[in-house]
C-alpha cells in the first residue's frame, strides 16, 4: 500500500465513522414501487459490539483487540505494558536506594551507612562524611554529595511517575483503540476510493488569476 492509498483508506474512514456513529438504527432500502421506507431486519443490525470491545479491554487491555480479530495490536499492546512496568520496578529500586542513601547520609547514626554502596569506588568518604571522618570532611563536598543524593532520588521518582502515568494512558488507549475499531468492523470499506490533487489556475477577479490546488474525492 502506497502513501497515497493509505491516507485515502484513513479519510475514508474517519468520514464513514463520523457520518454512521450517530445513526441509532439501521433502515432498509425503499422497497421497489413503493416510497415508504422500512425499519430494517433485527438480523441486519450491527452484529459486533463496541460495547463488548471496550468491557473486554477494560477487563484485560488486549480482550478488545482479541475480539474484533486485530490479532497484529496484541504485540504492541502487550510490548508497552511490559515496557513501561519494567521502567516502573527499574525506576522505584533507584528510587528507594538513593532514598534510603540520603536519609542515611543527613542522619548522626554512623551505624547507618547504605550511602556508601550508592558511591563504589569512585568517591572517598573522608572527604564528605562529617560523621564517620569529622577530621577530614569538607564542608563543601558534603554539601555537594547531599545534593547529588537528592538529585538522583527526585529523577528517578519523576521516571517512576512518569511511568505510571503511561502505564494508565495506554489503559484507556487500548479501550478507545478496541471501541473504534469495533465501530468500524461492520462498515465495508472498499478500494474503490480516489482522491485527486491537481494545480488549477483559478479567477480571483477582473483579470486576475490565481494559481490554486482542486481536490476531487470519488465513492
Amino acid at each position: 500500500m502506497n502513501r497515497k492509498t493509505f491516507f485515502i483508506r484513513i479519510f475514508s474512514i474517519l468520514f464513514l465513522f463520523l457520518i454512521l456513529s450517530g445513526t441509532n438504527r439501521v433502515l432498509s432500502q425503499t422497497k421497489e414501487g413503493e416510497g415508504e421506507i422500512l425499519p430494517a431486519d433485527s438480523t441486519k443490525l450491527q452484529s459486533h459490539s463496541p460495547v463488548k470491545a471496550s468491557l473486554y479491554s477494560a477487563i484485560f487491555p488486549g480482550l478488545g483487540q482479541i475480539y474484533n480479530k486485530k490479532y497484529w495490536k496484541l504485540p504492541l499492546v502487550y510490548g508497552g505494558f511490559v515496557a513501561l512496568g519494567y521502567s516502573i520496578g527499574f525506576n522505584q529500586t533507584n528510587f528507594s536506594k538513593y532514598k534510603n542513601a540520603y536519609i542515611d547520609f543527613t542522619d548522626d547514626i554512623p551505624e547507618t551507612q547504605s550511602y556508601l554502596d550508592v558511591i563504589g569506588g569512585s568517591l572517598n568518604p573522608a572527604d564528605f562524611d562529617p560523621v564517620l571522618y569529622p577530621d577530614t570532611y569538607d564542608s563543601q563536598q558534603e554539601q555537594w554529595f547531599e545534593e547529588q543524593l537528592e538529585h538522583n532520588m527526585d529523577y528517578y521518582r519523576r521516571n517512576r511517575d512518569l511511568s505510571y502515568i503511561g502505564l494508565v494512558g495506554l489503559y484507556l488507549l487500548n479501550i478507545i483503540d478496541a471501541t473504534v475499531d469495533a465501530h468500524l468492523f461492520d462498515y465495508d470499506i472498499d478500494n474503490n476510493l480516489s482522491m485527486k490533487i491537481e494545480p488549477r489556475l483559478m479567477y480571483v477577479g477582473r483579470s486576475m488569476n490565481t494559481l490554486g490546488v482542486h481536490i476531487s474525492i470519488a465513492f
